[in-house]
């Protein structure tokens, strides 16, 4: 076991102190964060203050537009031309003409500097709910109050209900989005890491390495303290990219929020209604989305991820590790790569269609299959997963990963010491039963 341990050690401390490994933690969470701070920035970008010239040849839409705290609407009673022609030297930043009222109304602006599209989307929804409400009022006689006072706003709760008759609220967007990012991450990581012990192992077996390491530890303990060692390695990563990532987003919050008048909701619900949402409630924003991350199973979340996150990795490590350990080159790997990456390509593959169906046959039997259930269970699990099959898949991983390293360990030891022979299926099957 203390050999183990010194060659855990060994790959630890080699990787940690590698300049791609230092550059890639602190670049890593930089682009996450970016990719979540970038947008919000652009979008302030619409956030400074503008002063629009309504120039109405309708007059119908005088009192619909309504001033916020970053946009203000100044109606004027002159002609087009002369309005552009004193532009330049006005205050105002863009002037807006309405020309014509119907279902293909027509509207320009002209601006001095290029306004937002959250400004555009209020504008467009302000002049085609001033046409509906007149349209309304033209052929049905009907206000617009008294249409919204018989407008519908339904919601459908999603509510998970176990076998002992408990129930919880779920949320299927929130569930989709935990999911599948769990799932990408599990993918990638055992992409990433399990591409690193294979080429590891061929490093140490081209250098002849291997053949000092030997004489002092079984082939297994090596191939099993690498496996370790490098799943330490994208552990240790993973999490500081978390605390990082965490640490940006909250410093670029805070800086953030001091520019932004978080009590302005009006920008919101126009955007949300551009997109289709209709009539949006930002009152209780707050108190919906904290009721949302309340029904979120973290403690189960974070330790099924972490199970799976380990789990997946140790069991296509150790086949990654035997590859390796079978060929001379990286370029020899491709044939016996394929057979070991179908099974993971497939299961992101299906992720896309067993989320849309997380209790299907389909989706069980994948969650249950060491190969493919560290992607396909955490696709389930936030839409509510059985304890017993949360368990049975475990133990089958467990299984799994027992099974592969025999089979990796009886590889390893043989081709190890293997040099200028082509390898085939039918000699890896040999290495499985020789003895010694």
């Amino acid at each position: 076991m203390n050999k183990i341990n010194l060659i855990i050690q060994r790959e630890y401390l080699t990787r940690v102190k590698k300049k791609s490994f230092v550059i890639m933690t602190l670049l890593g969470p930089i682009l996450m964060a970016a990719l979540m701070i970038v947008p919000v920035w652009l979008g302030m970008k619409d956030q400074d203050f503008q002063i629009i010239e309504v120039i109405d040849e309708t007059g119908l839409f005088i009192d619909q537009f309504e001033n916020t705290n970053t946009l203000r609407f100044e109606h004027q009673f002159v002609n087009i031309e002369f309005a552009k022609d004193s532009f330049y030297n006005s205050n105002y930043t863009s002037i807006l003409h309405i020309t014509s009222l119907d279902k293909q109304s027509k509207a320009k602006m002209y601006y001095k500097k290029q306004p937002g599209i959250n400004t555009i989307s209020k504008i467009e929804n302000t002049i085609e709910e001033g046409i509906r409400n007149i349209e309304l009022k033209k052929q049905f006689n009907i206000t617009k109050e008294q249409l919204d006072n018989i407008n519908p706003n339904v919601s459908v709760e999603t509510i998970f209900r176990n076998a002992d008759g408990a129930e919880e609220t779920k949320s299927s967007a929130i569930s989709t989005v935990l999911g599948f990012g769990a799932a990408i991450i599990i993918y990638m990581f055992i992409f990433l890491y399990g591409v690193q012990v294979m080429r590891g192992v061929i490093e140490e077996k081209t250098n002849r390495i291997v053949e000092i390491i030997i004489s002092s530890v079984k082939p297994f303990q090596l191939m099993l303290g690498k496996i370790v060692g490098i799943a330490l390695v994208g552990l240790t990563q993973f999490l500081l990219w978390i605390a990082l990532t965490t640490i940006i987003i909250s410093i670029a919050q805070v800086a953030l929020n001091q520019a932004i008048d978080v009590a302005d909701t009006a920008t919101i619900e126009e955007v949300m209604k551009a997109q289709g949402a209709g009539n949006v409630d930002t009152s209780n924003m707050g108190q919906q989305i904290q009721k949302i991350i309340d029904e979120i199973p973290i403690v189960t979340l974070l330790i099924s991820f972490l199970f799976y996150f380990l789990g997946g990795y140790l069991l296509y490590g150790a086949l990654f590790a035997a590859i390796g350990s079978a060929v001379d080159s990286e370029a020899d790997t491709q044939q016996f790569m394929m057979p070991i990456t179908i099974p993971l390509i497939f299961s992101f593959v299906v992720a896309q269609t067993v989320i849309q169906n997380p209790d299907g046959a389909m989706a069980f039997w994948l969650s249950l299959f060491p190969l493919t259930s560290p992607v396909i269970m955490m696709v389930r699990i936030p839409f509510g997963v059985e304890t017993w099959e949360l368990l049975l898949s475990m133990f089958l991983l467990v299984l799994g990963f027992i099974g592969t390293t025999w089979i990796a360990g009886r590889i390893y030891r043989t081709g190890i010491l293997m040099y200028g022979k082509k390898i085939t299926y039918k000699e890896l099957w040999k290495w499985l039963f020789y003895k010694g």
